[in-house]
């Protein structure tokens, strides 16, 4: 009896083993295509209730090809059209900078008013002196980071279509099979998984609810203020209008700061200009936009489903964009929403059996 025992233990360790390998291998398989995999199920995850409807009035292949054909029109073209754009201005606005253009436009701006001689004046007392070169040199490094930034981001799409068109027809195709049998994958996978069907469903549930927070709370939200915000700059005659309102959008998706990291230096700037009136109608539309986004129109579009603290989204999202680059406002939140799960799975079912 005991001899059986040991030998099913070896059997299982070694099955385990070569399942554990298997895994890895299929991991390493996939691992060139992983970008692509997770937007297609972000994606589907948006455009799910659109597949319902149509689900209702004809079959799923013919319901997933028509939501994929609006998948298509909805992000395919306008992100072509979007970054030939981008990639123009931040061409032009790294020109002005590196001439030197806009430092000396910022440095005659700075000579001609007498606001930062009264800050100056506020701060001396602290042994604290803000000179004109500093600011300048300030405004040059950030003008250099966002223009480059944001020409190699348009670049990456613009200078490798093929491979840009090639990888959208592949998530594309994968959001059809999804679509279809989504639901099975979904059931597979959980059948598969070791914990718990209610753990396993919470899993998925938070990842479907933070994938549409993602992009129907920040997404849609962050392309309302970057829309807005560049209309305002355009208006009044700013610089790269374009350029900054796709600043602005990607800004949108920090809590905390968002796109005031663009509109109050643009108001300060106006002040020195001796520009009051403007300069209080930037910082007066950014308070109404940032308070309407915030507090109405993105809690009617997520609801009480996502509850993170704003310091954690932050976080999340800027240690997102620094490791994995544009796709970081996706795969940030992403992470933290996984690992709070798990967290919450955890101190709920696990905690009292590691302590005991």
């Amino acid at each position: 009896m005991e001899q059986d025992r040991k030998s099913h233990q070896m059997i299982l360790i070694f099955f385990l083993a070569l399942y554990i390998i298997s895994i890895g291998f299929m991991g390493w398989l996939l691992r060139p295509f992983f970008s692509i995999l997770v937007l297609a199920f972000v994606v589907t995850g948006v455009f799910a209730p659109v597949y319902r409807l149509l689900l209702k009035k004809m079959k799923p292949g013919a319901a997933s090809s028509l939501t994929c054909v609006i998948i298509f029109l909805v992000l395919f073209i306008p992100t072509l059209l979007f970054a030939g754009i981008v990639v123009s201005e931040a061409v032009g606005f790294l020109d002005m900078v590196n001439k030197a253009a806009l430092p000396d436009q910022i440095r005659t701006i700075i000579n001609n008013s007498t606001l930062l001689e009264t800050i100056n004046q506020y701060i001396d007392d602290y042994g604290i002196e803000i000179t004109g070169a500093e600011i300048t040199q300030a405004a040059s490094q950030v003008g250099q980071f966002v223009g480059g930034f944001l020409l190699d981001s348009g670049k990456a799409v613009v200078s490798n279509v093929l491979s840009f068109v090639l990888n959208f027809l592949f998530m594309v195709l994968i959001i059809f099979f999804i679509l279809i049998d989504g639901g099975k994958l979904v059931d597979y996978l959980v059948d598969m998984s070791p914990l718990p069907q209610d753990q396993d469903e919470k899993l998925v549930a938070k990842f479907k609810d933070m994938s549409g927070a993602v992009i129907l709370g920040n997404g849609v939200c962050g392309l309302a203020q970057g829309i807005l915000g560049g209309a305002v700059f355009a208006l009044f005659g700013l610089p790269s209008p374009f350029l900054w309102g796709v600043v602005m959008g990607i800004l949108a998706f920090l809590p905390i700061v968002g796109i005031g990291v663009v509109f109050l230096p643009a108001a300060i700037v106006m002040f020195i200009q001796g520009k009051i009136a403007t300069g209080m109608f930037f910082i007066i539309f950014y308070s109404i936009l940032s308070f309407s986004v915030e507090y109405v129109i993105k809690p009617k579009l997520v609801g009480d489903r996502v509850q993170m603290h704003p310091l954690l989204v932050f976080l999340a999202i800027m240690g997102g964009l620094k490791i994995f680059g544009i796709l970081g406002v996706i795969y940030g939140p992403l992470i933290v929403t996984f690992f709070l799960t798990l967290a919450d799975i955890y101190r709920a079912s696990y905690k009292a059996i590691v302590e005991a």
